[in-house]
Order: structure tokens, then C-alpha cells, then sequence
């Protein structure tokens, strides 16, 4: 029987959903709270294994999930996904570097590492023809996300990073508003497979499409270049369970701007009416490493 343990640390629609589907599917499959982990330098030599064959990392936060990745993956673990994947999905600076590297359409961004010059590059900008998006390096469901439309607004971003004590406030991660429809588009690969694809539109007042802020998703009707760039994206951050979200620039088409790592899929799975958990254990049982 194959053994599965899907990691969380806050039970979701996804979560519930994965392990209702791998119980129907008779799978061997636990809920662990990766909270409560505990992992010793004496596990690297341990016979006594106390994880599964498979083990799915959900949680939610980067750090929590990337460091407990890269814990059981050194103590012999097959992770889905692995922490070469979080590492570059779960950090939006290196997205954006890995997609324009590859060719990938993918907005214009802006890096700067202290106040001073994050203040220089907001005096370059011209507000009336290129505004900008500030966004956190690591976050997600569209929080710190603002858009900067006058120099006044960036500059007060940039104060209020001052005031804060992360060790990521002075690094400052600018990119350009596209200008699209109030939709963007969120794809799911598992896999070398386009599961599923879906419009989110924007709630009233709310400029980001995000679900986790009112947002609402709706069947799309996938297109061979919508299909072909998301599987592109997918493979240069590489192969796994993935969201691919894009943007359609009214001049330059499709536009990948985020790829996410532990992919939420219940707005997917309602507006399509695909079993995206189901897609997503079954990709999981054909990678058990024997």
C-alpha cells in the first residue's frame, strides 16, 4: 500500500480535499502538522523512518515549508514538491529572474537593496506613461501588494519599509502594471499536464484578482498558447504540482508574472468541475521512488 503524508500548517479546502481523495483511493494517508515536527541531525542516519513513502508540503508559510523540505530531503525523504522548486517559486525576485532568462513573457521588474536607491528609482519613474506594482519577495494571497500610480504613494511605501525590522525591508521589488483586463489567469500543471485553468476577476474595489480577497474564478477555454506557456514556465522552475498565473497585456499578449509552489485549487476545481485532487494524488503515486 502506498504511504502518503500531506504536511500543513493551516487545513484548508486543498488539504481536505487531498486527503479525502487518497483514503478513497486507498491510500495509506496522514494529516501532519508540520508545526509540531521535530527533526534531530540523528534522523540523517535512522534507519526507523518516520515519514511516508510520498510526502505533499502544503503549508502555507515559505519559510516553515522550505526549511522542513530541505530537512527531509537530506534524511531521505521524496518531497512534492522538492526545494529547488520552493526556493524559486516562494521567492518573486527569483521568478522573475528565471522567467526572463528562459524567454518567458513575463513583466518588466525592478530590484533595489536599501531605501536610498529604491528612493532613486522611484524618482526615475514616470508615473503618467509607466506605472508600477510594489510587491514583498516572499508572500502570498496579494498581501503587501500595492500598486504605485504617483511618486507620493512610492515614496510613503518605501518610509513605512523603513520602520520595519525584517531582514527583507531593504529589499525592494518594483514591476510594471500591465495594463489588462480586471481578470488575470491561473493555470495548474501537475506534472508535464495542464490540468486546469480558469479567469480570476477582480471584487468590487479590489484591483487583485486573488480568491483569498474576494476574488471570483471562471472557465476559460484553453488555447494551445495558453497550454504551451504555462507548460514552459512550468518546466523551468521545474517539474511538480504548480499554479502559473498570467496576465494578457493588451499589446503583448500572455504574461507570466507568479508561479506558485503549494498551489491552492478549490476556485480551479468549482469553476471547471475538474478533480484537480485527484489529478494531483495520482501524479503523487506514480512518483513514489522505489
Amino acid at each position: 500500500m502506498v504511504k502518503l503524508d500531506i504536511l500543513f500548517d493551516k487545513l484548508r479546502f486543498e488539504e481536505k480535499a487531498l486527503y479525502n481523495t487518497a483514503t478513497k483511493k486507498g491510500l495509506d494517508v496522514r494529516l501532519v502538522d508540520s508545526r509540531n515536527i521535530i527533526i534531530t541531525t540523528d534522523d540523517l542516519k535512522s534507519d526507523h523512518r518516520d515519514f511516508s513513502d510520498i510526502i505533499l508540503q502544503r503549508s502555507i508559510s515559505h519559510f516553515r515549508g522550505q526549511f522542513l523540505t530541505y530537512s527531509l530531503e537530506l534524511c531521505g525523504y521524496n518531497v512534492l514538491n522538492d526545494s529547488k522548486i520552493g526556493e524559486v517559486c516562494g521567492n518573486k525576485l527569483l521568478t522573475s529572474l528565471i522567467l526572463e532568462k528562459n524567454n518567458i513573457p513575463t513583466p518588466k521588474s525592478f530590484f533595489s537593496f536599501n531605501s536610498d536607491s529604491a528612493f532613486d528609482f522611484i524618482d526615475s519613474v514616470d508615473f503618467n506613461k509607466n506605472p508600477v506594482v510594489f510587491k514583498p519577495v516572499i508572500g502570498s494571497w496579494g498581501r503587501g501588494v500595492f500598486p504605485i500610480r504617483n511618486k507620493e504613494t512610492g515614496k510613503i511605501i518605501i518610509e513605512m519599509r523603513q520602520e520595519s525590522t525584517s531582514p527583507f525591508s531593504n529589499i525592494f521589488y518594483f514591476q510594471e502594471l500591465i495594463h489588462r483586463p480586471p481578470r488575470d489567469i491561473r493555470c495548474i500543471v501537475v506534472g508535464d499536464h495542464l490540468v486546469a485553468a480558469v479567469y480570476r476577476y477582480s471584487s468590487e474595489d479590489e484591483w487583485r484578482t486573488n480568491v483569498a480577497k474576494g476574488g471570483k474564478a471562471e472557465f476559460i477555454k484553453v488555447t494551445n498558447e495558453l497550454e504551451d506557456l504555462a507548460l514552459k514556465a512550468a518546466s523551468v522552475v521545474g517539474k511538480g504540482i504548480l499554479g502559473i498565473d498570467m496576465m494578457e497585456d493588451k499589446d503583448r499578449g500572455l504574461m507570466v508574472h507568479e508561479i506558485n509552489n503549494t498551489v491552492e485549487f478549490r476556485g480551479a476545481s468549482l469553476a471547471t468541475g475538474i478533480d484537480v485532487a485527484d489529478m494531483i494524488i495520482e501524479y503523487a503515486k506514480n512518483n513514489k521512488k522505489n
